[in-house]
Order: structure tokens, then C-alpha cells, then sequence
């Protein structure tokens, strides 16, 4: 019982996607994009294939045009979803070419 009540606190895995791939019945994702228009704990992520607001329980850790990872729950929203944001990782080195062709291979 004990083994059942641990897993059962874990949580869901984040499933990599694009913003337009994100649907309202999606519990959690990664997405890898651009901060813009960063506003206290809440900014805007842009993918290159659209943008999606995050918000963070705290400021969000990020510069304009910096290259992120968010990773959070997907929530309803009044444009269709949002993520409530709860890893933001710099990905300012990543070879986004490189790292779009070995997601392709993996997915």
C-alpha cells in the first residue's frame, strides 16, 4: 500500500510539444522558445510556430529574447490555454538545430 501512495504522488511527466500542438486536456508539457514581453512573474514564450503566456508563482528568471525551457501544468484561459509555469531552464547555449533534429529522431 505504501509503494501505491508513493507513485501515486508523483507527478505526471512533461510531454515536449510545440505551442500549437498544446490542447486544454494536456496535463503537463516542456516547450522550448523565446522569452518576450516579460512582466513580473509572467511572460510570453514564443516557439517560432506561436506564442503561449506562462505564469510563474514567482518572478519569472528570465531576459527578453533569451533562449528557455519552460516545463508547467496546462491551464484554460480566456485565448484558449496557458501554462502555469513551474521549471524555467536557461537554454542559452543550446544548438537549436541540432536540438530540433535529435527531437525528431526521439519523438
Amino acid at each position: 500500500a505504501d509503494e501505491l501512495a508513493q507513485n501515486s504522488m508523483r507527478r505526471m511527466p512533461s510531454v515536449q510539444k510545440t505551442i500549437p500542438e498544446i490542447r486544454p486536456d494536456d496535463i503537463r508539457v516542456s516547450v522550448l522558445g523565446t522569452a518576450v514581453d516579460i512582466k513580473g512573474n509572467t511572460l510570453i514564450l514564443d516557439d517560432g510556430s506561436g506564442n503561449i503566456q506562462v505564469v510563474f508563482s514567482e518572478d519569472a528568471d528570465a531576459k527578453p529574447n533569451q533562449l528557455i525551457r519552460v516545463f508547467g501544468r496546462v491551464m484554460p484561459s480566456e485565448s484558449g490555454v496557458e501554462i502555469m509555469g513551474e521549471i524555467l531552464q536557461d537554454m542559452s547555449g543550446l544548438d537549436v538545430g541540432i536540438f530540433k533534429k535529435v527531437s525528431s529522431i526521439i519523438i
